[in-house]
């Protein structure tokens, strides 16, 4: 998360490996080439996006780009809690929603940024501890989260609780003292909230396999295995001179976990082989099937907050540098098609099939449906749980397997046996759903995958 105060030193240690990336990325088939960054990431179910401030979108050069290029925004600054909470209790959403209202006008995918974040607390904030500055963090995610329902394609709900350096500890500040399950306190208040965001945690100098990135790792790990809700990773990606050589493969071992994985900070600093860096990048999320987009923060070098490192797609001017033509190829390029579900791990990448879906159960006090990722030896489900015309306080869902099918990992719910008629459970956090409301689990299994429809029941 950029702030000027930030050691440029930390922001670029996770570039230390001078390896390029570009000659280990496969690209796995082809696409018609398109003219705009938008347009050619969406050729493949993917966003390209830009970081936004508010301040600027009176700027006609500002704006046009953005118009032109961009189908995700992120706000830089406008939905951080000391813009939206200013003095406790007292929500202001004025320039968080101009932003939200720009990407609505342009039709693109708004990611929030972000609920909770040790930096750019309201001095209100920065004063409590314990209890009650636990209680005035959850009312936050709540209060936040709410507003923004069903209009947030995703939220970054933590951002950069792990330490630096060679631990992958937890960072010490006022949020990491209220208790160890802050983050996942936070993401279960944002699930509860707005149960279709899909919700990221979000860092920086973890873009290669290091301590840091694995603190994470082993976060999301056990979050997937108990069932807290968390959908996405971020990796912000700013970037010096050079690249991790093991950037693909740290997107792929997160994505492998059941998490999207998204660039979300993404900036590379002039001065080394800037163009063939961010080509890069962009062939490394194209590679990685769970890789669903990449935001760059800022448009124009002098809109960055990297001041002399014009380390944006866009000169001053307004003028597309070599860097945007390696995006823009890139892309055209073509790669792995992201997977059509945000809570489900990506198939093997020898020979994924595509997804199938079945139709929902009519009637009854819910119904549900099933669509599959499926490739020699394995797949992964996604059911759709759908409540009827009242609300459900939990649900039940069998789900015939085929013989000698067995499931083998389950997010999302719990379930009662791995093979033949499986059952499947609602966890704390999506039992409740109202007349009409969805919600979504899923499971990884061995063999073939279902191919009947799910029998889904009130609990």
């Amino acid at each position: 998360m950029p702030i000027l105060k930030r050691s440029r030193s930390l922001l670029l240690a996770s570039a230390a490996a001078a390896v390029a990336v570009a000659a280990s990325v496969a690209v796995i088939g082809s696409a018609e080439a398109a003219s705009t960054l938008g347009a050619s990431a969406a050729q493949t179910g993917r966003y390209f996006g830009a970081a936004i401030a508010a301040g600027k979108l009176g700027d006609g050069t500002y704006t046009g780009i953005l118009n032109r290029e961009f189908n995700a925004v992120t706000p830089e600054n406008e939905m951080k809690w000391d813009a939206t909470e200013p003095s406790q209790g007292r929500f202001t959403y004025t320039n968080g929603d101009r932003i939200l209202n720009q990407g609505i006008s342009m039709g693109a995918k708004v990611r929030g940024h972000a609920l909770l974040w040790y930096q750019q607390e309201p001095g209100w904030a920065q004063s409590m501890s314990g209890s009650a500055l636990r209680s005035a963090m959850m009312n936050h995610v709540t209060q936040v989260a709410t507003h923004y329902k069903g209009k947030i394609y995703a939220w970054d709900v933590v951002n950069e609780a792990f330490a630096d350096g060679g631990s992958g500890a937890r960072r010490d500040s006022n949020l990491q003292r209220t208790g160890n399950d802050w983050i996942e306190a936070a993401f279960k208040a944002a699930r509860a909230a707005d149960p279709n965001a899909k919700l990221c945690y979000n860092d920086y100098n973890t873009d290669g396999v290091n301590a840091k990135s694995t603190g994470v790792y082993n976060m999301v790990k056990d979050f997937k295995s108990r069932g807290v809700p968390i959908d996405c990773v971020g990796f912000q990606s700013h970037l010096g001179t050079s690249i991790p050589g093991d950037y693909q493969a740290n997107l792929q071992r997160f994505a492998d976990l059941g998490v999207d994985v998204q660039i979300t900070e993404l900036d590379v600093a002039q001065g080394g082989n800037q163009a063939g860096i961010y080509a890069s990048v962009t062939r490394a999320c194209m590679a990685v099937s769970r890789c669903t987009g990449i935001t760059v923060w800022g448009i124009r070098d002098s809109d960055s907050w990297r001041t002399g490192e014009n380390p944006l797609l866009f000169d001053n001017s307004g003028n597309k540098k070599a860097a945007y033509t390696s995006v823009l190829n890139a892309l055209n390029a073509g790669g792995t098609t992201t997977s059509p579900s945000p809570s489900s791990p990506s198939p093997s990448p020898s020979s994924p099939s595509p997804s199938t879906s079945t139709s929902p159960q009519p009637g009854g006090a819910c119904s549900a449906s099933v669509s599959l990722n499926s490739w020699t030896g394995g797949f992964v489900a996604t059911i759709k749980v759908t409540a009827g015309s009242a609300a459900l306080s939990g649900w039940n869902v069998s789900v015939a397997l085929p013989s000698g099918s067995a499931v083998t990992s389950t997010w999302s719910a719990t379930n009662t046996g791995t093979t033949g008629t499986v059952g499947f459970r609602n966890v704390s956090y999506n039992g409740q759903l109202a007349a009409g409301g969805t919600t979504e689990f899923g499971f990884q299994g061995t063999g073939t995958g279902p191919t009947a429809t799910p029998v889904c029941s009130a609990a």
